[in-house]
């Protein structure tokens, strides 16, 4: 007979997650894109071009991530999902099994595409659009103009060089796009110290970045970065889409008199 302690584990569970569950381990629902319908997709694009990272793994992706909902969602076998007709990696969400111990967090289902930047350069704007589907249901998902190189491109003056006092504008490409909030912009010493916030003005894509008459100098890495809301054209079979993109991007630069 069950003791009175594991019942009301096992109660607690089911009443607190809504679905099957071993006393002290959660387990998924497993669910269809019909299952996901009433729920919403997120597309994020993270443009990353690190000198202090420049391999780091994701820092060019698309990622699309259904919301969460009342319970803990798996995908079921059969689902796929490409973005402008190459396919993506597929994370079908649930609980992970890390083999240790710990509170357990529901993964919601996901899938991402990490793009070549060098390639995307060369390559001219267009939409992206994102095609998940199964038997049951699909979802297309298709955002104007995303398909994209973000850059910051100097007005004037060597890109490699900044005086002290003086105020310089980098704009956001594409001009497609439009930047939500504004630019930061930070000065990272070469030798390790810690990074300097710079001051900065925004007029729509173009960001003025003050250097302080006080900036000792020496060599550094100016570290620009912002986001841009990405326009849905398209969102069917789910019941909301959002996009957003982020860049960053890292220039070696001498502070000079």
């Amino acid at each position: 007979m069950a003791s009175a302690s594991s019942l009301r584990c096992a109660v607690g569970a089911l009443a607190t997650l809504g679905l099957l569950a071993g006393c002290g381990r959660t387990v998924a629902e497993p669910v269809t894109l019909a299952d996901l319908e009433g729920r919403s997709l997120q597309l994020t694009l993270t443009d990353v071009d690190s000198l202090e990272r420049d391999s780091t793994v994701g820092a060019h992706r698309v990622t699309v991530v259904f919301s969460a909902g009342s319970t803990c969602a798996r995908l079921a076998e059969g689902v796929t999902a490409t973005l402008n007709g190459q396919p993506m990696k597929l994370e079908p969400g649930g609980v992970p099994d890390t083999g240790v111990g710990g509170r357990e967090v529901c993964e919601p289902p996901r899938a991402t595409f990490d793009f070549d930047p060098a390639q995307w350069r060369d390559e001219p704007t267009e939409d992206l659009r994102v095609i998940l589907q199964d038997a049951t249901h699909s979802v297309l998902l298709v955002l104007h103009d995303a398909k994209a190189k973000r850059s910051f491109l100097r007005s004037s003056g060597a890109p490699d060089t900044l005086r002290r006092g003086q105020t310089y504008t980098y704009v956001w490409l594409p001009e497609s796009d439009t930047l939500q909030g504004t630019v930061e912009a930070s000065l990272i010493p070469i030798n390790g110290r810690p990074a300097a916030a710079l001051p900065v003005r925004q007029e729509g894509n173009s960001a003025q970045v003050e250097v302080p008459g006080g900036t000792v100098e020496s060599k550094y890495i100016l570290r620009l970065s912002g986001t841009a809301p990405a326009e849905v054209l398209t969102c069917t079979g789910v019941a909301r889409c959002t996009g957003g993109l982020f860049h960053s991007e890292d220039v070696e630069v001498s502070v000079t008199p």
